[in-house]
């Protein structure tokens, strides 16, 4: 009964149970339910007799045929360990590598079967060029002159100010390094990878952890602000049910009662808006207890928020951590700033539980704005005249993905980098680069880790791993 106790002890959601008995008892899910959690896939891994399989895999290859590569999750901030099984230079099924310092030996369900997508019809496999409001598959030669002679022209006619780059927060360190050398090379200060922000006041704070993964599990005490981690950050969710499991106590202040499958002591229901009010009500709170002087006004007589307050007065290991929500809020500079206040007084660690595969490995790297240069919403509202988009969708990626694409459509010139076919409404050009499986790279995780990795198979058709794009790029342009 494995399978049954891992949902149990594990993923906190029974989804599966034993009917029957003896040697008529079966492995069932519960009447009018399914297996629909986001770490399903990992009673695969602990069935001993092979019962459960995975669909996308079964019948595709025998498990002798594979090879076995290792690779890092692009997919949130863990940085889970992967193995990649490959055959035929195709990727057939995505398992663990066990790491107990990272994912132990769970990965999330995306993880493991987001691998169906690289095969996808929607996949570009050869640059393309808009002529004529068609789209004309082009050689690598023609696309890039064309890209550099654009960015060119438009530097002569408007100014390098007018050049900026949207990059996705899942590019790799060295992709993200890249495209910043490419733009200041160019004489532009306009790159941001924090496409989802809504406040960047903030803009020098490290957005990582503040403590180490494994940590999580030990803890005493945690505050969870603006986030339904089961689906953000599945792993990081493992370990903190870990935790209450052992007696911590956990509190969360949301705009939705999230079934966390794990006892919350106090869960916070208030409107995002009224986020701040909430944690300066925490803060009040903590000011009574401590004696200090609360750094803004606050309800300290909110029996919830007096409840927060106690409990992360007591305890040794404690940690405030900011969801994703908070982190793109329209005022995360001062949700983090109250947290960082209350996290003084009680000697709780403070951090973010982090959004994307490398949001650390940007900042890392200067994937940011500086000199006056145009965040990620400026650029979104107008004014580029020629616009890079790194692994970007900007009506599905940005906070102010209407307007970015309102914008892009007026800019005289915008070139999508991606390994799909997007963006095509108002890209000039569609320069194919390859995903996680096909290049090489390096995540930094949420909690500052750097893991390299290579890519497991070939690029498709023509793809391009994107550093070679914007190293060849930047040649082309002498910057």
């Amino acid at each position: 009964t494995r399978c049954v106790r891992f949902g149990q002890e594990v993923a906190g959601i029974m989804e599966l149970g034993m009917s029957h008995r003896g040697e008529h008892a079966e492995i069932e899910t519960f009447v009018g339910q399914s297996v629909d959690s986001e770490l399903s896939g990992n009673m695969i891994d602990i069935c001993p007799v092979g019962a459960l399989t995975s669909k996308p895999f079964r019948y595709s290859a025998r498990t002798w045929e594979l090879g076995r590569r290792k690779s890092i999750s692009p997919h949130d901030a863990t940085g889970a360990n992967l193995v990649v099984q490959v055959k035929n230079n195709k990727v057939l099924r995505v398992v663990p590598l066990e790491n107990e310092d990272v994912n132990e030996c769970w990965i999330s369900d995306r993880d493991r079967f987001s691998y169906e997508a690289l095969d996808s019809q929607d996949r570009l496999t050869a640059p393309m060029l808009k002529q004529g409001g068609e789209w004309k598959t082009v050689d690598w030669q023609t696309a890039l002159e064309y890209v550099a002679n654009g960015l060119q022209a438009v530097k002569s006619q408007y100014g390098a100010e007018f050049i900026g780059t949207l990059a996705s927060p899942h590019s790799t360190t060295e992709e993200l390094y890249l495209a910043a050398a490419l733009m200041r090379g160019l004489g532009s200060q306009n790159i941001d990878a924090r496409l989802r922000a809504s406040d960047f006041h903030h803009n020098n704070t490290a957005r990582w952890l503040g403590t180490a993964i494994a940590s999580l599990g030990t803890l005493q005490r945690a505050l969870v602000i603006g986030s339904n981690v089961r689906k953000d950050q599945p792993l990081l969710a493992l370990r903190l049910r870990h935790a209450v499991r052992h007696g911590a106590k956990l509190h969360a202040i949301n705009d939705v009662a999230f079934d966390w499958a794990m006892p919350v002591t106090t869960q916070m229901v208030a409107e995002s808006a009224n986020w701040v009010q909430a944690l300066a009500d925490v803060a009040a709170a903590v000011a009574q207890l401590t004696g200090a002087t609360a750094p803004v006004a606050g309800n300290a007589n909110n029996p919830q928020a007096q409840a927060i307050a106690k409990s992360l007065h007591s305890g040794d290991r404690k940690a405030v951590l900011l969801g994703n929500a908070a982190a793109h809020h329209a005022k995360a500079s001062s949700l983090l700033a109250l947290a960082n206040w209350i996290g003084a007084q009680t000697g709780a660690t403070v951090g973010y539980l982090g959004e994307a595969a490398n949001t650390v490995g940007a900042q890392v790297v200067g994937a940011v704005p500086s000199h006056g240069g145009q965040n990620a919403a400026q650029m979104a509202r107008g004014g580029l005249k020629a616009a890079l988009l790194l692994h970007t969708e900007p009506h599905a990626d940005m906070a102010y993905g209407a307007a970015a694409v309102q914008a892009l459509e007026k800019a005289e010139m915008v070139v999508t980098l991606s390994a799909f076919k997007t963006n095509r409404a108002f890209s000039d050009v569609l320069l194919p680069i390859a995903p996680f499986t096909e290049t090489a790279g390096t995540f930094i995780n949420t909690e500052g880790r750097a893991q390299s990795f290579h890519g497991v198979v070939k690029p498709l058709g023509e793809t391009r791993p994107a550093w070679k794009v914007l190293r060849v790029l930047g040649s082309m342009l002498k910057v």
